[in-house]
């Protein structure tokens, strides 16, 4: 059904060719690759055995064959290039934050919707078979009034000053970074889980190297490279390494996120636990094939992923059997599975599940509630951000 459609991936970075290969391994035909260069089209083209090496975006669009665009690219880019591409007549899943500032979103959501195009942001962790199956027990009443959710983002890829990539400049990936690259992550997790609307929130963020020593030629995302001693140069860092969101939400209960990329021996977890009136459950990234339910009076309990113990909601995005992980790039083939469903029948009537660019919107205006909370030192009602 898949290969009815055809794919062309902007972005030969970390994320660019994992949206490749899930694109794959779903059976959708991606075409060609873009880079920031010829030379890196061609390059990534070759490793990842595509048909195409584009010259630029122009010339990805301008492929007639295209029905959808994957942007994977620095975030300064997404808001143009989203905007481009719909204009063009193709789909597009963009990655996250869906644009710079809200104004931006604003008008994504208002082109998407013009065009009636389906248009996604790849919050990829929605995707795990526990989380929907949490997000399925929870709009169930299973979990009875929830008090509080609470969690974590972390990793350590920019521990030390020498650590450096795009993120970090405000210019390139906006004025809040942590928070933005991950800890949006979360905050749309338990959102879509849950179903609770963030009423207000409290921030407090800190910068943990004021400077960092960037080289004279980039690192790439996650690739551990260190360039030598004589290679840097010193630039200011104005975006966040770490830092702590206090949330309220509309229907009751709170919530609290501590996000950071600077804890030393954590490569990337996110985790949670969701209390409520009945029992609590919680999950963490590093055992992503099971769910913690938690009770008072009885036993805890571990549910382990299986499709057939797994809930009517959740099982059309499990693949393997019980006693078969599932992980990060499945994530991934499984939010593409929901978009491209949609794209192929999109006038069935059918709720999709992916996130949509409404909900990117929406996170694009949390983070700017977030910033103002931490400058003013003050909650800060999201009614209040305009």
């Amino acid at each position: 059904m898949y290969d009815q459609i055809t794919a062309a991936v902007a972005g030969t970075g970390f994320i660019g060719p994992v949206h490749v290969e899930a694109l794959k391994r779903l059976g959708v035909r991606v075409k060609g690759i873009m880079g920031s260069t010829p030379e890196k089209s061609e390059a990534a083209r070759k490793k990842l055995g595509l048909e195409v090496a584009y010259d630029g975006f122009r010339d990805l669009l301008g492929d007639q064959e295209i029905d959808a665009v994957h942007l994977a690219v620095p975030n300064m880019l997404h808001h143009p290039m989203a905007l481009e591409a719909l204009k063009a007549g193709k789909h597009v899943m963009c990655e996250k934050p869906l644009a710079m500032n809200s104004k931006e979103s604003s008008e994504l959501v208002k082109v998407a919707h013009e065009t009636g195009l389906e248009a996604g942001v790849t919050y990829n962790i929605r995707f795990y078979p526990m989380n929907l199956e949490a997000r399925d027990r929870i709009s169930q009443g299973e979990l009875g009034r929830i008090f509080s959710v609470v969690g974590s983002y972390v990793q350590d890829w920019l521990f030390y000053d020498t650590d450096y990539n795009w993120r970090v400049r405000a210019d390139r990936g906006g004025p809040l970074r942590a928070v933005a690259d991950i800890g949006t992550h979360w905050i749309d997790l338990v959102s879509s889980m849950t179903g609770l609307q963030i009423s207000h929130i409290f921030a407090d963020l800190n910068i943990a190297h004021s400077e960092r020593q960037k080289p004279l030629g980039e690192v790439k995302t996650f690739s551990g490279d260190q360039p030598d001693e004589t290679s840097y140069e010193k630039v200011s860092i104005d975006t966040e390494d770490m830092g702590s969101i206090a949330l309220r939400f509309r229907e009751g209960g709170q919530g609290l996120l501590w996000v950071s990329q600077v804890t030393a021996g954590v490569k990337n977890r996110i985790q949670y636990e969701i209390a409520g009136s009945k029992k609590s459950l919680g999950w963490n990234s590093e055992r992503p094939n099971e769910l913690w339910l938690g009770h008072r009076n009885v036993a805890n309990e571990v549910l382990v992923k299986d499709p057939g113990l797994s809930s009517d909601f959740a099982r059309p995005y499990i693949d393997y059997p019980g006693g078969h992980h599932e992980g990060f790039p499945d994530t991934f083939k499984q939010c593409f599975r929901s978009f491209y469903d949609a794209i192929l029948g999109r006038s069935s009537g059918q709720k999709f599940i992916y996130p949509t660019f409404e909900e990117g919107h929406h996170e694009v205006s949390l983070c700017e509630a977030i910033l103002a909370s931490h400058r003013s030192s003050r909650w800060v009602e999201l009614n209040d951000v305009k």
